[in-house]
């Protein structure tokens, strides 16, 4: 029994023990906790006193900026409202202005108008003491002049006629200059020969042949000759003809690649290599008709036309100038108000014959008019090619266009060899004239030698003798040198005065 109370008063003391110990905890907690509350109050006055006073500034930020940009606008509506005052006194200005001139022109117009009045009443009075009408007067005048001066109105219808002329003249160089500048081409040097690079050396033997059966097959298939001299890792193609000259050139190509080189070889390539020719002819026949915008022309005609572009001609591609003349004649003919197609037509067309003519007899200009009628082109484009050369009249205007492309494309400096070195020689032969003078310190040729500039030496030479010398100059150039159209000579006299300051 006594053991028992024991016991329980034990837990009593235990319980009351255990309340104590979590008494004094949750003061500690409850310490804590209002130490913690008492902390966040004073940072949340800290933040919300720091988030007025920057409240504050920028409020005053904002009245500052809205103080400066009010200034700004006041500023800008003040110029404003001065521009506009100027605006309206220069717009009265201006009306003054206006009406001043308004005031004038009527007055001209009153003048003009009095003139007038007193112009016809001194004719009335002139008429009434001669007894004869003004245009009677003007018929009796004109007739004593005609006598008086028939002479000189003669000279005077003979110098209008030759200005006439120089103004046609100077029109048609002016026609002719366009169409050169409107169109240009570079010139390719005429070849007989064709270098193929080969690998190595040991390809020369090969291309022989024993006993120099493989060179004689291909010589024989092909109508060329080759080349074999010392020259290190190459053969020359030799043919008058251009077109089996590429061929030769595309077969050989071919064997060397293929490495095998024997007379079935040799003929199966040449094969080959004529269907790609024939077939790049087409192609190059075809691009030449479309650039120049003929589009009606036979497939026979077209593939004529491309064996041109391997043919030359005084160094220049004939296709290259067939389309070139194409071109400037149809250029010259829209700007004489004449056929554009039928002169470019007949312009590229009009060496054709070129393309046959080392297997036909006869100029090229027959052979193209055979060759355009047997396909069917009409008369008048035949017309137009065959007078280029003047071995025919000229039928029509159009072949005048023709040949005066032809011409240009022919003629102009660098387009075939020899003309650019009769170019350059003329250039220099026009110096050489000027620089025989005495008294002429440097002369030169400008303007593709269309002017000749002199500077003589002041000392030697005046103003009067400037004169002389450029008429002189002009003369003996007229009667040594061959030149299209006219030269320009002028002589410049300058006079320097120079000094150095120190």
């Amino acid at each position: 029994m006594y053991l028992g109370i024991a016991l329980l008063a034990g837990a009593v003391v235990g319980y009351i023990v255990r309340q104590n110990v979590v008494s004094k905890q949750a003061a500690s907690v409850e310490e804590k906790i209002k130490h913690q509350l008492e902390e966040s109050r004073a940072k949340s006055k800290e933040v919300i006193l720091e988030a007025q006073q920057k409240s504050a500034q920028i409020l005053e930020d904002i009245k500052r900026d809205e103080r400066d940009r009010k200034l700004q606008l006041d500023k800008v509506e003040e110029r404003l409202l001065k521009k506009e005052e100027l605006l309206e006194r220069e717009g009265l200005e201006l009306k003054d202005k206006e009406k001043s001139i308004q005031t004038d022109v009527q007055k001209l117009i009153d003048a003009k108008a009095h003139i007038e009045e007193l112009k016809s009443n001194v004719i009335k009075e002139l008429e009434k003491v001669s007894g004869l009408s003004a245009e009677e007067a003007k018929k009796i005048i004109l007739k004593d002049v005609e006598q008086k001066y028939q002479q000189d109105l003669a000279e005077y219808v003979k110098k209008m006629m030759g200005e006439r002329r120089e103004e046609i003249e100077k029109q048609a160089i002016g026609i002719l200059s366009t169409a050169i500048q409107r169109y240009s081409r570079s010139s390719a040097a005429e070849l007989t020969t064709t270098t193929v690079q080969l690998p190595d050396e040991e390809f020369k033997g090969k291309i022989i042949g024993k006993e120099g059966r493989n060179i004689r097959t291909f010589e024989k298939v092909t109508g060329v000759e080759l080349v074999i001299d010392e020259t290190p890792d190459s053969i020359v193609i030799s043919s008058f003809d251009p077109v089996r000259r590429e061929v030769a050139r595309m077969a050989l190509e071919k064997l060397i690649k293929d490495g095998r080189i024997q007379p079935a070889k040799i003929e199966e390539k040449v094969e080959e290599a004529t269907q790609e020719i024939n077939k790049k002819i087409g192609e190059a026949g075809e691009a030449a008709a479309y650039e120049v915008g003929v589009y009606d022309l036979p497939k026979e005609i077209i593939q004529l036309l491309g064996r041109l572009n391997f043919r030359t001609s005084y160094g220049q591609n004939v296709l290259r100038h067939s389309t070139e003349v194409a071109h400037f004649a149809g250029m010259i003919a829209e700007e004489l108000g004449l056929n554009a197609d039928i002169a470019k037509k007949g312009a590229l067309l009009h060496d054709i014959g070129k393309s046959i003519d080392h297997e036909v007899a006869g100029s090229h200009v027959d052979i193209g008019r055979k060759i355009l009628k047997k396909y069917g082109v009409s008369d008048v484009v035949i017309q137009s090619m065959e007078a280029h050369h003047e071995e025919y009249p000229f039928a029509i205007p159009e072949a005048y266009v023709v040949a005066a492309a032809d011409a240009l494309s022919a003629a102009r400096p660098g387009a075939r060899r020899d003309t650019l070195e009769n170019y350059i020689k003329r250039l220099g032969d026009l110096e050489n004239i000027a620089s025989g003078f005495e008294g002429v310190k440097n002369a030169y040729a400008i303007s593709a030698g269309r002017e000749l500039r002199i500077f003589v030496t002041p000392e030697k030479i005046d103003d009067f003798g400037s004169l002389q010398l450029a008429r002189e100059i002009a003369k003996k150039i007229e009667s040594e040198l061959k030149y299209p159209g006219e030269i320009k000579v002028v002589v410049m006299r300058e006079t320097r005065a120079v000094e150095y300051a120190k």
